[in-house]
């Protein structure tokens, strides 16, 4: 240290520091600027990158919850038309059990119908086979009773005495 102390030279250090001086000037007017500059948009560009991640964040929980709404709407949504679909269905089967009913009951009064005019029909018939049966048997009876005129006479004065009686 003791060499440094006598190998001073005040004309070297004036000139060593008028050249730290312009040096440094030099050094701020056309190194530091643009370094801080640099660094200024640096940093800038970095916080928009945060600024944007958080809105990216912020973007990105908003489309989650309505994502959720979303999703919540449709199983509404599902749950709604599946009661309604229930609801039609159980209108159907109502309505498909009361028209049956309808048409069995209208099938059953025509059947009875059909049978009451088929049994009127038969009956009919049946009066009218009796009635030829009659005829035919009345027809033999009389015939084997009035084979002689003895039995004619007879036959007439007794159906004579039925009418003078009544």
């Amino acid at each position: 240290m003791e060499k440094l102390i006598n190998d001073f030279s005040f004309g070297l250090f004036f000139w060593q520091a008028i050249i730290l001086v312009i040096l440094i000037f030099l050094l701020r007017k056309f190194a530091w600027k643009p370094i801080l500059d640099s660094l200024n948009s640096r940093e800038e560009s970095i916080q928009n990158a945060l600024d944007a991640a958080d809105r990216a964040k912020e973007e990105m929980m908003n489309l989650k919850e309505d994502n959720k709404q979303m999703l919540n709407e449709a199983r509404e949504q599902r749950d709604q038309m599946l009661r309604d679909a229930q609801a039609m269905k159980k209108r159907l089967l109502e309505e498909a059990t009361e028209e049956a009913g309808k048409k069995s009951a209208e099938l059953l009064t025509k059947a009875q119908e059909t049978i009451q005019a088929e049994k009127k029909a038969a009956i009919k018939e049946l009066k009218s086979q009796v009635g030829l049966l009659s005829l035919d048997i009345a027809e033999k009876v009389i015939k084997a009773e009035l084979k002689d005129d003895k039995s004619q006479k007879a036959l007439v004065e007794k159906m004579l005495k039925e009418v003078q009686l009544n």
